[in-house]
């Protein structure tokens, strides 16, 4: 094999690297059919690759064999409020046509980012390719998040347990809706998952009641025990989402957005019921598939969102370097 050259990214590769994605997107399909067809075209992978190049304080590196481009890599910066100093290789970031190389790229780009201090690094791999996702481990990268998808069925039997109901919030219950609110936030902040998020004040969380109910782009369900509510479903389109678009939006998806239940009311069935009368409410509003997300290290999560029927279709790795 012809020795691998390691150069910086440039605007001439663009091309090549388009191919390389388009590529990559057409073997996950094969895995995940719910993903869009569409970025299995040149141009469409193009654009992909284009936006992804242009963001804001992108770099990253292309690897040559016998002067052709067989792997990119680029990263880019998110929000450092959010995020931190901070590098993201995003879902059009990388492709390989063998997934040892990028752990070059990874070790070329890493070096300038380094030297920046960005030292929170983020990457989103196909949840469906094990040789990359081996790769990314052994470069010292774990998993943080997994991104699921599921097709909506035509039709669902909506079984809710006994004393309970579902139904549609009203805003004179916000103040019953708070500890809800709260606990997803409680829940993530607890062992083992450790979120450092700033823990929500009441007053920011009735604000953001009132801006919900105010509004119109999510669907929100609501479960109650003996009239009193128990947990919380919320659905919106997906692209509203800022987790998904380009080569991991679905064709007529929507997104779960948010999902809690009290503590003593988990394992009442009321998740189970939720998240089938939000898959049926979808259905009725035109849409075909689900996505959602959820910390892996959230163990009632990553347990509870695969056995309603979603499959990873992209993981987001991390890597926090000291």
């Amino acid at each position: 094999m012809a020795r691998l050259e390691v150069v910086p990214f440039s605007d001439e590769h663009l091309q090549d690297a388009a191919r390389l994605l388009a590529a990559r997107h057409a073997r996950q399909r094969q895995a995940e059919p719910l993903l869009p067809r569409r970025f299995e075209a040149l141009d469409a992978a193009h654009g992909e690759m284009t936006a992804a190049w242009h963001a804001e304080g992108a770099s990253g590196a292309a690897a040559l064999r016998a002067g052709r481009l067989v792997a990119y890599l680029i990263g880019a910066l998110r929000d450092r409020d959010v995020w931190g100093d901070n590098i993201w290789v995003d879902l059009a970031g990388h492709a390989a046509e063998e997934a040892e190389d990028v752990r070059d790229l990874y070790g070329t780009a890493a070096a300038r980012w380094f030297e920046q201090e960005r030292r929170r690094h983020y990457a989103l791999v196909p949840a469906t390719d094990s040789e990359l996702m081996d790769a990314w481990f052994r470069l010292g990268f774990g998993h943080q998040q997994a991104h699921g998808v599921r097709k909506i069925p035509a039709d669902l039997d909506v079984r809710i347990p006994e004393g309970c109901e579902v139904r549609e919030p009203r805003e004179e219950e916000i103040e019953e809706l708070l500890p809800i609110d709260l606990a997803l936030t409680m829940h993530q902040h607890s062992s083992p998952v450790f979120s450092t998020r700033p823990l929500p004040s009441a007053d920011e969380i009735r604000a953001e009641w009132r801006r919900t109910f105010a509004g119109s782009d999510e669907r929100l369900l609501i479960g109650c025990l003996d009239g009193r509510p128990i947990a919380c479903w919320s659905v919106c389109a997906a692209q509203l989402s800022m987790h998904y678009g380009g080569l991991g939006l679905p064709d007529r998806a929507c997104y779960l957005a948010f999902a809690s239940t009290l503590p003593e009311a988990r394992g009442s069935g009321i998740g189970v019921a939720l998240t089938d009368a939000s898959l049926a409410a979808a259905a009725e509003d035109g849409y075909t598939s689900m996505v959602t997300d959820w910390r892996v290290t959230n163990l009632l999560a990553s347990r509870f969102w695969p056995r309603r029927g979603f499959r990873p279709a992209f993981y987001r790795l991390y890597r926090s370097i000291p």
